[in-house]
């Protein structure tokens, strides 16, 4: 739960299965009517006010229902700030029918959650598409819309949660500093105010008051039904109206909100002063509604000056090292929202020539017009991410929320046919319009004799813009593919290189004749990675900063137009590429990967720039308890001396081997380690296979290394428990991490049984053992649960616990850890919390193998450990087959408490 998108026509088969389904006689539903239909959306109203939009995708083994209410922060009252935020926790609690829904969203395998905003809430799952998963969804969702518990009870153990919640924020420099400027943004709307709430309206909120908030907007005329995946529309209509149309259309009415933000009139300033190793300046300027005609320009001009590495000001504060890294955002809201530009900076850097900088390319774009290759490279980026987006049902159905929340959800469709009209005029009057010095918020006060103020346009009528809109032609549709094990090994051919590369290809049709690959790679041994993780991390980190081809900007700009997503890295020992693309994308974007993983230039700029960035994010880390927790928890588990390629280091000792890094080093240990002998690609979509390995062969072929590959073993070795403590003064969250190491391998007889226990330990869903106790019955942490790593190569594991809490509660939430784990050694586990955990576990990875992007990197995996998809049938045949005995003698025979290493970080005056 969190407080919170950023053609090609179907084939003849898959149009006329839509042409069928578009068919479907409305009559035979009473209580729903057709309302329109937009490339392959349609949208339904049933009689108690209730829209639902069916988007069908017969490509996925999977369903996502998502249900939207028109409530979010900006509907609150005076002293109910964070109210619409804890009441999306609180429908978590149950209703009369459905009294444990973490419970039953876990055994169903769903990967669910509820996120709040300022114009919306909403709560979504996305699970296996089986009947009997459907109608439980359903009638959970309908159910919780009218007949949540909302007791006093769960109010009172949620609440500290939430303010858990709430203290999590507090310790983010970025978050607070955006609160602040927000704040003195506005002066009379509600967007000025954070969707987590005041401290004090959590802690001192009635559940009168919740209760009647929710009876108001949990409605069904106040919300919208979306479901998409594999589903046939027809009996999804019959089983909607069977559940969410016997709820009856409510008597009250809501009254329109009618608060308007004046136009600003002159520049406000806001300094926030708290314990940090960081320096932050943004930017605020209002800008109209989401629906409004200016806001694509909005958007393009946001991209112009905000991104890495092309953007305007990359180039004027990053690159002339007043800063260590930008970025920008627009908040795309139903009444005007804001245009953000932030930069950080190294504590020492001087803010004053940082800031004069930043307004100058801000607020001079008189004189430096926008030029139309600027536009144009833009709009690529923009709606290079929109394509990739629509190819994924679930992405949509979940994007749609935001678009309801600005008034309607065909607006999604609307501004991205404005996005691609934009021109560089346009942009250049929005940005001459509304990036001005008296409606921006950064700088002090300043009196003037005349105040100019910019007037910020409304949307009257968002029904009227999108009346008669009707799309076009929607995304090609792809096979309906079966996940099972047995099909995706029959489905998948593997092969060989010349180079040694081992190769996985799983040829199929898919929505948007998408395609997914991942690399990876392996190369030296413990002698020759000796003290060389510093560099390793940073050769992964220059790859896309620039090859013999092309300079970092004009890798961003190619694989813009080739509307692909690719990520290469690598540490010491490895390297990894991932991409996302379509099939007409996929051999010049290959030949991009192959250029920069075996040609990078390694330029001198972008090294001092890696330096600085690295710099900046690790100095974050030294007050941060969350990072200072897990950085321990991996050295904990990492007992190797500081040269050996295992050891983690210390933050401090990051930033002493950044310091001491050379540019000569990166270049060598490229040309001495990266090869393609010890390196594996997986492909799964719709590709051509000959061209692609033939590609595959100009990326691989006589690329050989100077250093001998050797695996590096990491054998079990029982592990110090003595405790670890951090003090982190002024920071209001704390962080507890467990960590012990088991002598247990993913072959081991005993992984299935201890994968099982961790699932009902801490990994369901809210559901677990320790969410349970550290958050639902004690109150103590917004975030608890528990985490298995089991190696595939050597007999050893890890098994690990966390929690995030207030300072004080840190005696507390030890106390609960060890009570849960005490408890489950002695009682052992339950036989319905068994049947139920293995409903859910199984559930959950036949979803993750529906997802092209998480099934490639199985099957590159398989590929390094010379491994089917048998080995995972395998394992999940003896999941199915436990019983409670077999976990409770598994996690006897490996769990002690006393043999946990507790790692606690937080400020230590507060700590009772």
């Amino acid at each position: 739960m969190q407080t919170t998108f950023k053609r090609r026509l179907p084939s003849l088969a898959t149009a006329m299965v839509l042409a069928l389904c578009s068919l479907t006689p409305i009559q035979a539903f009473a209580d729903l009517q057709k309302v329109t239909e937009v490339e392959g959306i349609s949208e339904y109203r049933l009689d108690n006010g209730l829209k639902v939009l069916l988007f069908p995708d017969p490509t996925k083994e999977t369903v996502t229902v998502n249900v939207t209410y028109k409530v979010g922060s900006k509907h609150e009252n005076y002293g109910e700030t964070g109210m619409a935020h804890l009441l999306e926790h609180l429908v978590f609690k149950g209703t009369p029918k459905h009294k444990d829904i973490p419970a039953e969203l876990s055994s169903h395998g769903a990967r669910p959650n509820g996120t709040t905003w300022t114009d919306r809430t909403n709560y979504f799952e996305t699970f296996a598409a089986t009947e009997e998963n459907i109608d439980w969804a359903l009638s959970m969702e309908s159910d919780r819309m009218v007949n949540s518990f909302i007791a006093k009870k769960d109010l009172d153990s949620e609440m500290t949660v939430v303010r858990n919640e709430f203290e999590r924020g507090e310790n983010s420099p970025f978050r607070i500093t955006l609160q602040r400027m927000m704040a003195s943004a506005f002066e009379w709307h509600n967007y000025g105010k954070s969707t987590i709430g005041a401290r004090s309206d959590l802690e001192n909120v009635s559940i009168e008051r919740l209760q009647d908030f929710y009876r108001k907007y949990y409605q069904p005329d106040n919300a919208t039904l979306i479901v998409a995946g594999k589903f046939a529309p027809e009996d999804m209509l019959k089983k909607i109206e069977a559940t969410f149309g016997n709820i009856p259309k409510p008597n009250r009415t809501i009254e329109p909100l009618y608060t308007v933000e004046p136009a600003q009139d002159g520049e406000r300033q806001v300094t926030v002063r708290r314990v940090g190793d960081v320096q932050l300046l943004g930017t605020i300027y209002h800008v109209p509604p989401g629906a409004h005609e200016d806001y694509a320009a909005i958007d393009v001009l946001n991209e112009v000056l905000s991104a890495t590495p092309n953007g305007r000001l990359h180039k004027s504060l990053v690159e002339a090292k007043l800063a260590s890294s930008v970025f920008g955002m627009n908040f795309q809201w139903q009444d005007p929202g804001v245009a953000i530009f932030m930069a950080e900076m190294d504590k020492t850097a001087d803010m004053d020539a940082t800031q004069k900088a930043l307004l100058d390319t801000l607020e001079s774009i008189r004189n430096t017009p926008i030029t139309d290759k600027e536009v144009e490279t833009a709009k690529r980026t923009l709606l290079k991410n929109l394509t990739l987006a629509f190819n994924s049902s679930e992405r949509v159905a979940l994007e749609l929320s935001e678009w309801l929340g600005m008034g309607d959800w065909r607006l999604l469709f609307l501004n991205r046919d404005r996005l691609e009209k934009v021109s560089a005029a346009e942009v250049q009057r929005v940005a001459e319009y509304y990036l001005t010095q008296n409606n921006r918020t950064l700088g002090r006060f300043i009196p003037a004799e005349k105040p100019a103020r910019v007037e910020i346009p409304l949307v009257a009528d968002v029904d009227a813009l999108v009346k008669d809109y009707k799309g076009r032609e929607q995304v090609a549709q792809g096979e309906a593919f079966d996940p099972s094990h047995t099909n995706i090994d029959s489905r998948t051919e593997t092969l060989t290189l010349n180079s040694g590369t081992k190769v996985s290809l799983l040829q199929k049709k898919t929505r948007g004749e998408s395609v997914v690959v991942r690399i990876s790679g392996q190369f030296g041994d413990l002698r020759s990675l000796s003290g060389k993780n510093a560099v390793g991390d940073a050769v992964g980190e220059m790859l896309l900063r620039g090859s013999s081809k092309y300079s970092r900007e004009q890798i961003k700009e190619e694989l813009d137009k080739l509307q692909a997503s690719l990520r290469i890295g690598g540490s010491n020992g490895n390297l990894f590429a991932s991409v996302e693309t379509t099939r007409a994308n996929l051999l010049p974007v290959l030949d991009i990967v192959t250029d920069v993983l075996r040609n990078p230039s390694f330029p001198e700029k972008e090294f001092e720039l890696y330096k600085t960035e690295t710099k900046v994010a690790i100095e974050q880390n030294l007050q941060d308890p969350q990072s200072l927790a897990f950085n321990a928890y991996s050295r904990h588990q990492s007992p190797y001396g500081k040269d050996d390629p295992r050891y983690v280091g210390t933050f401090e000792e990051q930033l002493a081997e950044l310091d001491k890094l050379t540019l000569k080093q990166v270049k060598r240990y490229h040309g001495d380690f990266y090869n393609a002998k010890q390196m594996q690609v997986s492909i799964i979509g719709d590709f051509d296979k000959d061209a692609t390995v033939s590609a595959l062969d100009t990326l691989t072929k006589g690329w050989k290394s100077k250093q001998t590959y050797q695996r590096i073993a990491s054998p079990y070795v029982k592990l110090d428990a003595s405790p670890i403590t951090f003090n982190t003064p002024d920071k209001e969250n704390a962080t507890f991490v467990a960590s012990l190491s088991l002598p247990v391998g993913d072959m081991d007889a005993d992984a299935p049984a201890l994968t099982l226990g961790n699932y009902i330990l801490g990994g369901g869903f809210l559901s677990s053992r320790l969410a349970t106790r550290l958050r639902q019955k004690d109150g103590l942490s917004y975030g608890a649960g528990s985490f298995l790593r089991l190696s595939s190569e050597d007999q050893r594991g890890s098994l690990g616990a966390y929690a995030i809490c207030a300072p004080q509660n840190l005696a507390k939430v030890e106390l609960g850890f060890r009570e849960e784990i005490a408890r489950l050694l002695k009682d052992g586990f339950t036989a319905d919390e068994v049947e139920a955990a293995k409903s859910g576990l199984l559930q959950g990875r036949k979803v993750s193998r529906s997802q092209d992007k998480e099934l490639v990197g199985t099957l590159v995996g398989n590929l390094k450990l010379d491994r089917s998809m048998a080995f995972d049938a395998d394992f999940e045949a003896k999941l199915a087959a436990l019983t409670a005995d077999d976990l409770n003698k598994a996690f006897r025979k490996y769990i002690k408490v006393d043999d946990f290493a507790l790692i606690k970080a937080g400020d230590q005056s507060k700590v009772e």
